[in-house]
């Protein structure tokens, strides 16, 4: 009994170690963005979906303050959901929009987001 115990705290031991070891090979993808998006964002998007905002339900839909720890998979899925949901007309919401007309999105401006999101997940599907 007390052997199985040994080879079972040996085997977890050994399993740790391969853990440790492939994470800290892990490098998160870079999040950058250009000047004109980031002025699109800023103004209509930031407010909600960044760590401080108060609501939390879009903080934990989408971050930008976090996108630096995200995955190649996970950022590639949240560049997809963005131009998907501004597509479609989800973001900003109208009710948001109703307080703050200010900050609805233009035609280029939604047209702008929709193609960075687009090129940005090609191109880390593509390995750029």
């Amino acid at each position: 009994m007390k052997k199985k115990s040994l080879i079972s705290v040996f085997v977890i031991f050994v399993f740790m170690i391969s853990l440790v070891a492939v994470n800290a090979n892990y490098q998160p993808e870079k999040f950058t963005m250009p000047d004109d998006v980031k002025v699109a964002v800023d103004k209509s998007c930031f407010g909600c979906h960044n760590t401080a905002s108060k609501n939390d339900d879009a903080k934990e839909e989408l971050d930008f303050k976090k996108m630096d720890h995200l995955s190649r998979i996970r950022l590639i899925s949240t560049y997809k959901e963005i131009g998907e949901t501004i597509e479609k007309g989800e973001m900003p919401p109208k009710r948001f929009l109703e307080k703050y007309p200010d900050k609805k999105l233009t035609d280029e401006e939604k047209e702008l987001l929709i193609n960075w999101s687009k090129k940005e997940a090609e191109a880390l599907v593509k390995g750029q």
